[in-house]
């Protein structure tokens, strides 16, 4: 049972700290569940007997990691649990979604034959006369998006993808049905960004909302690549966990 706090005043602990753990703990607790809407900052003031700014810099930060969310006119509420992804096996997204008991989905943006960019030429060991697959896609869990994701692939390698929709598809899955390609290891690379106007209206956030930007160089068996990836994910929706042993 949980059993509710107070706000120590005369601690060393700042007092917006203080209710910034208390309501998170309730969040873990299960005493505020998903899309359940908090007290009011009016509310959250008086009870506490603490300052309405103090308050809002609480809420402030736990809207910032993604625990809480805002609608405007409405109030606050809690959000989602994050999404954990693992970083110590290469999987897609879609086995990674099924395996934590979301409904995978991709809807594709486009699909075109250009030549590389001089990263993507990098990435893949390609010369300026190739060219690749571009494939843009918008990533969703149970419908929500979660990330869009600029794939590229050396067209000499993956050309029967062009025959086929890739929409709610695996493409990792593809490539190994239509392609008779096995990805063995990647390298992988993750920091903050900010998405522009049209990547935060196609991940539902706003536009200075911070995101996990990762690139990806994906590797067939004697550290041949065949994919480089270029992906934003939502990051109040997702987390990625990394296992270290002694």
């Amino acid at each position: 049972m949980y059993t509710e706090k107070k706000i120590d005043k005369e601690g060393v602990v700042p007092i917006y700290y203080q209710l910034k753990t208390m309501i998170k703990e309730q969040v873990e607790e299960g005493r505020w569940k998903p899309d359940d809407m908090i007290p009011s900052e009016r509310e959250l003031s008086e009870k506490y007997k603490i300052s309405r700014a103090t308050v809002r810099q609480a809420i402030n930060e736990l809207v910032q990691e993604g625990i809480l969310y805002r609608k405007r006119g409405m109030g606050t509420y809690v959000a989602k649990p994050k999404i954990n992804q693992g970083l110590t096996k290469l999987t897609s997204f879609t086995s990674d979604m099924q395996r934590r008991g979301h409904k995978p989905g991709s809807k594709v943006l486009h699909m075109k034959v250009v030549p590389p960019s001089k990263k993507a030429a990098e990435a893949l060991m390609l010369d300026a006369e190739d060219e690749v697959v571009e494939l843009f896609r918008l990533r969703l869990a149970d419908d929500e998006p979660m990330a869009i994701e600029k794939t590229f692939l050396p067209l000499e390698k993956v050309s029967p993808l062009l025959n086929d929709s890739l929409e709610n598809k695996s493409l990792y899955a593809e490539l190994k049905e239509k392609c008779n390609l096995d990805l063995v290891q990647a390298t992988q690379t993750i920091e903050i960004s900010y998405p522009d106007q049209t990547e935060a209206q196609f991940l539902g956030i706003r536009e200075n909302e911070p995101v996990l930007l990762i690139e990806r160089t994906t590797f067939l068996e004697n550290s041949i690549p065949i994919e480089y990836v270029c992906s934003l994910y939502r990051a109040d929706r997702y987390k990625f966990t990394i296992e270290m042993k002694a």
